[in-house]
């Protein structure tokens, strides 16, 4: 017979070990759902005898990369506010108008790389303007880049006349957007290099741990010195740039610029910057968790329309991944806490 002593001690030696086990497996299964989704979407679709030809080769996943460098910049650009518990709901309409000042630009002869300074620039001037609206003037986020938005439409309009900019776009710009190295889109080096620059300013630079503490409790974050209202003025201006950026990267993928563009990126970034907080670091937004919510959200639009789906099923996924993410980010925020 075993001595109960000793059976006790290992019962509690075990217990715990046994507990941090099951806790790793939780948390892992809670990291990374979304991409275990992700690839059985994909192969889902693989199958499927309306997409079994076209959906899993080489050509479709090329396809599927280059339009979501574009995307994925826009919603980076939504998620660095939204670290600190703000909304930016014009970096869309910021690409548009990026978009149309940097094709107009070009058009009348400008070289790129000054009409790239010009969408940086235009984006980052957004930002200011938001930035000092929401921090100086206490207004709303949510209400001044709707506000913004509005008004950056306006302009675009008033600008372009309702017509796309196509003309003069230099062949070298629009080779970098259509272009491939070995089979990998050029554009996604340039998401590439915009993910780990996001990635080491909000993990390794005291800006990025200063807007975690103000997303988590801005008063605390005040208490021990943070000068919230600067930080948060940087992060919009940050957005701002991000979205001017993505503009012009648009402008080399489409070799032009379109007016209503825009409005097609916005509720597509949202959701994934919202979805953000359901993968890789459940109940955070988090960088790589955006990258992960655009192409999910880019796997299933995909196959749908390879399937033959509605135009309108897109807006439907998208907006339920916007309502999904939101309300994920508050469940596994308050588990996690």
């Amino acid at each position: 017979m075993s001595d109960p002593t000793v059976t006790q001690v290992r019962k509690t030696m075990a217990g715990p070990s046994t507990s941090r086990v099951t806790g790793l497996i939780i948390r892992y299964a809670e990291a990374y759902t979304l991409v275990g989704l992700m690839l059985l979407i994909a192969a889902v679709f693989s199958v499927l005898p309306a997409t079994s030809e076209t959906f899993p080769t080489a050509a479709n996943l090329r396809i599927v990369i280059a339009n979501q460098t574009v995307l994925a910049i826009v919603a980076l650009a939504a998620f660095i506010p939204l670290i600190t518990n703000e909304f930016d709901v014009s970096v869309g309409a910021n690409l548009g108008l990026a978009s149309i000042l940097a094709a107009s630009a070009m058009s009348i002869g400008v070289p790129w790389p000054i009409a790239l300074c010009i969408a940086a620039g235009v984006g980052a001037c957004v930002g200011v303007v938001n930035g000092l609206l929401i921090t100086w003037a206490g207004i709303n986020s949510l209400i001044t880049t709707l506000g913004t938005s509005i008004i950056i439409h306006g302009i675009v309009v008033w600008k372009t006349n309702g017509v796309s900019i196509v003309s003069n776009i230099p062949p070298a710009l629009t080779r970098f957007g259509s272009g491939a190295v070995f089979g990998v889109p050029l554009p996604l080096f340039a998401l590439l290099v915009v993910t780990f620059a996001i990635a080491y300013l909000a993990y390794h630079t005291p800006f990025g741990r200063y807007m975690y503490a103000i997303g988590s409790n801005a008063s605390a974050a005040r208490l021990v010195g943070i000068n919230t209202r600067r930080i948060l003025f940087r992060s919009f201006v940050l957005a701002g740039l991000l979205a001017g950026l993505a503009g012009f990267l648009q402008v080399s993928r489409t070799g032009g610029a379109n007016p209503r563009v825009g409005e097609a990126f916005t509720l597509p970034a949202l959701a994934a910057a919202f979805l953000s907080a359901a993968s890789i670091r459940p109940g955070a937004y988090n960088v790589f968790g955006v990258i992960v919510a655009v192409f999910f959200l880019a796997t299933l639009n995909s196959g749908l329309n390879l399937a033959g789906a509605d135009v309108y099923v897109n807006d439907l996924i998208n907006g339920c991944a916007l309502i999904l993410g939101v309300g994920l980010a508050r469940f596994l925020g308050r588990n996690q806490g």
